[in-house]
């Protein structure tokens, strides 16, 4: 499975940091998404794929899930 996210279209709704926080930060300056791994760890595949489903703002898009 392979990540993306678009901070451009973030609303800064930090649930993908509360759901998968190995995978997903918020920027200091302005709250919106930072991917930290383009691949989630084993034990945090379905956090990321409730983080893709939660965001408000369909900022984040998996591939090959």
């Amino acid at each position: 499975m392979k990540i993306t996210v678009d901070p451009e279209s973030c609303v800064s709704s930090g649930q993908c940091v509360l759901l998968a926080p190995g995978t997903f930060d918020q920027s200091e300056d302005d709250g919106t998404v930072v991917l930290l791994a383009s691949e989630p760890s084993a034990g945090e595949e379905d956090a990321v794929r409730q983080a893709e489903l939660t965001c408000p703002a369909a900022a984040i898009r998996l591939s090959g899930a």
